[in-house]
């Protein structure tokens, strides 16, 4: 296959705060009616003194073109969805998201959150009807809430959920917690953050499956659950899940379903099957809606109906023919988001499961397993790329360089940066700790097609041919991007980290 030739532009384009000049505007605001009305002079003059700044912000200015130039320019130098192919980035799940959806998304930007309930009737009836009626169906949970922001928060909600279900139940001694090492690391790092103490399994060396007979000798009298990735971020599925659960189950304790990425399961496994009592999935993932990295994201949490009554509030319900926020819940664990949660991403999900429909989210699924198997076939083939474990993955799997970087001194992270140098976002590695060396985890989910996997894949053999030619061309990349070889000498001094303008300019 022919590789396309590709160099980003490159402006150096400075912060927008120095690319301010006094007095420059982009827009100046008429004077409100009640102003004109009043001749009262300045809007300023409305506003209590108490509310008053003391000092006008430190707000860049200038004008609307200048703006516009600034942000294109930004927007040219980056690779991204709409530009390149990023299979790369496994369990993140980057596909493409049909753009109608962001127009609806954009029909609810006006609502405002403190509405009365009777003014947003159906955008309430939409919420409950994804939870009560498509993640149900999908999921086997029979209650669910879009409040968490993302993966973390929602599977933190389970432990908060988990640590209320036994103290009411008088067992607050419960105080552990089950995961597995190739599970997201959040699986360990929320229960933690709640209070638990967490036990971390290791796989079996021959399978990669997590290790049943460890299980067994793990739990006991202080299990409170277990939190698990199915398939594990590696990309195997644990087949055996249900004699899991039951373990956990026969000692007293709830399992919580990590299931962030569920691309490869939809229409084909659901939660209660497999025995699980809670599940969070990720909205901005599997369901279409655009991934935004720390937002806009949605974590879909769902449970059982004995689980139920702890949901954090507001639970939407239907009341009296209508739909109704309900606080009234007095075991509930609490609110753990402003408002509603991040609705827009709902309304881009229930609007992609309304055009698949049950059969197309089926099929959805199949692709992704049937692109993912297609991808194995292809990779598996090129020199000093090895697959650890001999389980087949369902929708990603985590490779290993280990051998050219023995063979050629290069590694995964210089080919994460030779990948951008042929137009392709650099890809996703792995989560830490690294316990298979030099990984990375590419997932071509259901949106790909096969031309989209033979041009990632005829890029990444051409990579390997040079690093086995001409390793410092590897090394030294990328060549054609807006940014060459950054040096990360000092990122991790908090020293130098600036998180505001107001800090980058103190810290200069």
């Amino acid at each position: 296959m022919k590789i396309r030739e590709y160099h980003a532009p490159r402006w150096n384009e400075a912060i927008i705060h120095e690319l301010s000049t006094p007095g420059e505007r982009g827009f100046i605001p008429p004077r409100s009616e009640q102003e004109i009305k009043k001749r009262v002079g300045q809007g300023s003059s409305l506003i209590p003194d108490s509310m008053k700044r003391k000092q006008k912000p430190d707000l860049p200015e200038l004008s609307q073109a200048q703006v516009l130039r600034h942000y294109l320019r930004l927007s040219q130098m980056t690779l991204g969805m709409e530009l390149d192919i990023d299979l790369g980035v496994g369990t993140c799940t980057m596909k493409y998201s049909p753009k109608i959806n962001e127009e609806l998304a954009g029909m609810i930007k006006d609502i405002h959150p403190m509405q009365p309930e009777e003014t947003i009737q159906g955008l309430l009836e939409l919420a409950y009807e994804f939870g009560d009626v498509f993640l149900r169906e999908i999921s086997g949970m029979d209650a669910f809430t879009f409040q968490p922001p993302g993966g973390s928060a929602g599977c933190y909600n389970n432990a908060l959920i988990m640590r209320k279900y036994h103290a009411d139940r008088g067992e607050a001694h419960r105080d552990e917690v089950i995961t597995t090492i190739y599970s997201h690391p959040c699986d360990a790092a929320t229960p933690a953050t709640a209070g638990y103490k967490v036990i971390t399994l290791y796989p079996d060396p021959e399978t990669g499956l997590p290790d049943t007979e460890a299980l067994k000798e793990a739990v006991g009298p202080r299990t409170a659950g277990c939190f698990i990735t199915n398939p594990e971020d590696i990309g195997i599925f644990n087949k055996n899940i249900d004699e899991w659960t039951s373990i956990i189950h026969d000692a007293g304790g709830l399992c919580s379903y990590d299931q962030a990425n569920a691309n490869a399961l939809l229409g084909v496994t659901r939660a209660r099957e497999a025995g699980f009592d809670m599940l969070f999935f990720n909205l901005h993932k599997t369901f279409s809606s655009p991934h935004g990295s720390s937002g806009p994201g949605s974590a879909a949490v769902g449970v059982t109906e004995e689980l139920e009554e702890y949901l954090p509030v507001p639970v939407i319900i239907k009341k009296d023919g209508g739909y109704a926020l309900d606080y009234d819940r007095p075991k509930s664990i609490g609110k753990i988001r402003d408002f509603m949660g991040n609705l827009p991403v709902v309304v881009r999900s229930y609007a992609w499961c309304m055009a698949l429909g049950a059969k197309g989210l089926r099929a959805a699924a199949e692709v992704s397993m049937l692109n993912n198997q297609y991808l194995v076939e292809k990779v598996k083939k090129i020199k000093g790329v090895s697959l650890t474990y001999p389980a087949k993955r369902v929708d990603q799997a985590r490779w290993s360089l280990e051998e050219m970087k023995e063979e050629t001194g290069v590694g995964i992270s210089d080919v994460n940066r030779r990948v951008v140098d042929y137009g392709i976002q650099s890809y996703f590695m792995s989560h830490h700790p690294w316990l298979i060396p030099e990984p990375f985890t590419p997932e071509p989910a259901e949106t790909y097609s096969k031309a989209d996997i033979d041009y990632w894949c005829a890029v990444l053999e051409k990579i390997s041919e040079e690093a086995y030619s001409d390793p410092e061309l590897v090394k030294s990349a990328p060549h054609n991007s807006s940014i060459h070889k950054m040096d990360w000498d000092g990122f991790n001094d908090p020293d130098r980290w600036a998180m505001s303008w107001r800090a980058y300019r103190r810290k200069q």
